[in-house]
This record gives structure tokens, C-alpha cells and sequence, in this order.
């Protein structure tokens, strides 16, 4: 492996702290939600500006689906609602979605409104932006396995890295340059676990909603300065 490159183009992160930011303010954990999804425009905005290629936010985890069910059920309807207020500007600005993880599991009329966004912005090329939806590190290797041994035509012998990477869920995407958390909480919380192996960490204590351009480009500056072995020697 090489050295690093001096921008990152794909950014991954984990968006915590809507709660936090909700309660501070005395209000409900669902306007917290609401400023975290209304967020990700602001931030997929940012990230074009500054040139990153590709952006990939954690929505909701497979671990998600057991919080009280008036929250899971509110997350749901944000999905639709995201789509719906995104699309104009995404095909304004050569913006093209997809989904990583099991989408199946996502109510019919989340996920009706969500692949048909999908379609629409597939042939966009300017940026890509990715949302984890009902996904998990371990559900992905797990899939990964059991397609290999469903497929006939899977790889004979003993596999590869290579091999495995090819089922995961979104084999031709690169693996992300930088993962940035916000809220303080140090932990990858079963997130792309697979594809994370080499990405450098960033950790800033900004809530999810209060993530904004200055604080992107503090993370794009922290990357900047940083120097990826790979575990080799330089």
C-alpha cells in the first residue's frame, strides 16, 4: 500500500449526539432527529465545496431497531421526508444516493420513496453520498459469507481478501480516506468494519447538528496533517 493521498475524497461519519443536542435544549429527542437529518444537506454542501468525492453517514444501525418503538417509528418517516426535500437539489448538483445495508428491513413506505430517489440520482457523478440504513459491520460480513455460499459460482479454494470484499454491500465503492465522530464517543459502533481497517479517526465533541463546514474543514486539516503507513516503514 502507498502513502496516504493529501485530501481525503471519501469521508465516512458517524452521526451521534441528536439526543444530546435535543436535551440540552430541553427539547424531545425527535428534534434532535430532525436538525441531524436537516444537517446532512448543510454537511454533503460543505463536503462538495471542499472537494471530497464521496461522503458516507451512519443513519441507523441494525442495533437501532431497538429503541422504543414512537422513535424508531419517527426515524422511519424521516427517511421519505429526506428524500423527498433532497431530491431537487440533488439532481441540481450532480448528486447521486445510494443505501448500504439491509434495506429490506426498512418499512414499504421508507423504502419505496428511498429506492425510487436512488434511481433517479443514479446517473449523477459530481458527488455520492451513502446512508447506512438498518446497517451493521458484522450484519455486512455476515451477508458477505452467506452470499459467497449461495452463489455457484463463488471462488473456489480458500478465499481472499479480494474475494470477500467483492459481496460486500457496495463492492465498487473505495474505502473511506477519514471517519469522523461526532459527540465525543470513541468507539467505530459496528460501523464498516471491514472497510474502515485503514482509515484514519477523527473525533470531534461537536453534536451532530452543530457539525457544520468550520468543523468539516477541521477534520479535512487534522487528515491533512497526518502520515498513513499502512504498517510499513516510511
Amino acid at each position: 500500500m502507498s502513502e496516504k493521498k493529501a485530501f481525503p475524497e471519501h469521508v465516512a461519519i458517524i452521526m451521534d449526539g441528536n439526543g444530546r443536542w435535543a436535551k440540552r435544549r430541553g427539547f424531545p429527542r425527535s428534534a434532535g432527529h430532525l436538525a441531524g437529518a436537516k444537517n446532512i444537506s448543510r454537511v454533503v454542501e460543505a463536503a462538495m465545496k471542499a472537494g471530497v468525492k464521496m461522503l458516507t453517514v451512519y443513519a441507523f444501525s441494525t442495533e437501532n431497531w431497538k429503541r422504543p418503538e414512537a422513535e424508531v417509528t419517527f426515524l422511519m418517516h424521516l427517511i421519505p421526508r429526506f428524500c423527498n426535500r433532497m431530491l431537487k437539489k440533488m439532481m441540481e448538483n450532480g448528486i447521486r444516493l445510494r443505501t448500504i445495508g439491509r434495506a429490506n428491513d426498512l418499512p414499504e413506505f421508507a423504502r419505496k420513496v428511498l429506492l425510487d430517489t436512488i434511481e433517479a440520482t443514479k446517473n449523477n457523478t459530481a458527488f455520492t453520498l451513502n446512508v447506512a440504513l438498518s446497517y451493521g459491520g458484522r450484519a455486512e460480513i455476515t451477508d458477505a459469507v452467506n452470499a459467497i455460499l449461495n452463489d455457484p459460482n463463488r471462488p473456489q479454494g480458500a478465499l481472499t481478501e479480494a474475494d470477500v470484499a467483492k459481496y460486500l454491500y457496495a463492492p465498487d465503492m473505495p474505502d473511506p480516506d477519514l471517519m469522523i465522530r461526532t459527540s465525543g464517543e470513541l468507539r467505530l459502533s459496528n460501523f464498516m468494519l471491514w472497510e474502515l481497517s485503514y482509515a484514519e479517526l477523527y473525533v470531534t465533541q461537536t453534536h451532530w447538528p452543530d457539525f457544520d463546514a468550520a468543523a468539516l474543514q477541521e477534520a479535512l486539516d487534522a487528515y491533512a496533517g497526518r502520515n498513513r503507513r499502512f504498517g510499513e516503514v516510511k
